[in-house]
C-alpha cells in the first residue's frame, strides 16, 4: 500500500495540536496559541522517525524526548513539577484518545497497516481526526475538570469521641450552612455512627417544606487536613455523595 508522508505528518501535527490543546484547557495553561502550534509541528515531524533503521527501545526513547520538546515549546519551562505535570497530562489524553482509536477499530474490524486503520480502502484515521477525534477530546476535558471539581471537595476527616477514633471522608457542600450554639454542623451517615451517645443534642433545622430537629453531639476533637475544627456533628439517615460518609459545613475554615 502507498503511504503519503505529507498526509500522515498532517494528520499527526493535527492530533498533537488538540493533545496540546486539551492540556492547556485541562490544567489552565495562559499560553499563546503560537506556542501549540510550534509544539504540534514538532510532534507532526516526529512521524518521520518511523522510516529510520532503529529498534523498539530506541523509538520508545525518542518518542518520550520528543513529547518533553513538544511541551517545553508549548508551555515553557518553569518549574520541574509544572513541566512534569504538562507531560504527564499530555500522556493521559493521549492514552484516551489512543484508547479510542483501538475500540473504534475493533468495533468496525479496521486492518492496521503500519500506522494507519484500512477498511475497504479508507482511513479511519481521517475519519477520527476530522468527526470523532475532537468530541472524544471535548468529552474527556469536560468529565476531567468535572472530576477534578467534584474531588477537590473531598476531605479525610477524624473524629474523636471518648476515647474512640473514626476516620472517614467528607465532602464540602456549600449548601450546608447548618449552625448550633455559633458552631458548624457537620452532617454524619448515622449508619456509620460507632459512638455510645447518652445525652444527644436536639439540633433544629429548616428545609424548604418545613421545620424539623435532628440528633447530634459535641465531638471531643474533629481534625481535617491536619487542622483541627470546632463544630457539631449531626446524625443523619444517609449521605448521598459517592464514597462520602459525611456532609461538610462551608462554613468551616479548612
Amino acid at each position: 500500500m502507498k503511504i503519503y508522508v505529507d498526509l500522515v505528518m498532517i494528520i499527526n501535527f493535527l492530533l498533537d495540536y488538540l493533545l496540546l490543546l486539551s492540556v492547556s484547557i485541562l490544567l489552565k495553561r495562559r499560553v499563546k496559541m503560537i506556542r501549540i502550534i510550534m509544539g504540534a509541528f514538532v510532534g507532526g515531524l516526529s512521524i518521520l522517525i518511523l522510516f529510520m533503521k532503529i529498534n523498539t527501545i530506541e523509538l520508545f526513547f525518542i518518542k518520550i524526548i520528543i513529547s518533553i520538546f513538544m511541551i517545553l515549546i508549548a508551555f515553557g519551562y518553569k518549574s520541574i513539577k509544572y513541566t512534569l505535570s504538562n507531560i504527564i497530562y499530555l500522556y493521559i489524553v493521549s492514552i484516551f484518545l489512543g484508547g479510542s482509536m483501538y475500540l473504534i477499530n475493533n468495533t468496525f474490524s479496521y486492518d492496521k497497516k503500519g500506522i494507519v486503520f484500512i477498511n475497504k480502502g479508507y482511513s479511519i484515521n481521517l475519519i477520527i481526526l476530522i468527526i470523532i477525534s475532537p468530541i472524544i477530546i471535548t468529552i474527556y476535558n469536560i468529565q476531567a475538570k468535572k472530576l477534578r471539581n467534584k474531588y477537590n471537595n473531598y476531605y479525610r476527616v477524624s473524629i474523636y469521641y471518648q476515647d474512640k477514633e473514626l476516620d472517614l471522608v467528607g465532602y464540602l457542600d456549600t449548601g450546608n450552612t447548618l449552625k448550633y450554639s455559633k458552631r458548624p454542623v457537620l452532617l454524619l451517615d448515622k449508619r456509620k455512627n460507632i459512638f455510645k451517645i447518652k445525652n444527644y443534642l436536639l439540633i433544629p433545622y429548616n428545609t424548604i417544606d418545613n421545620t424539623s430537629i435532628l440528633k447530634g453531639f459535641k465531638p471531643d476533637k474533629v481534625v481535617i487536613k491536619n487542622k483541627e475544627v470546632k463544630c457539631i456533628i449531626g446524625l443523619i439517615d444517609q449521605v448521598n455523595f459517592d464514597g462520602c460518609s459525611m456532609i461538610l459545613n462551608e462554613r468551616i475554615d479548612i
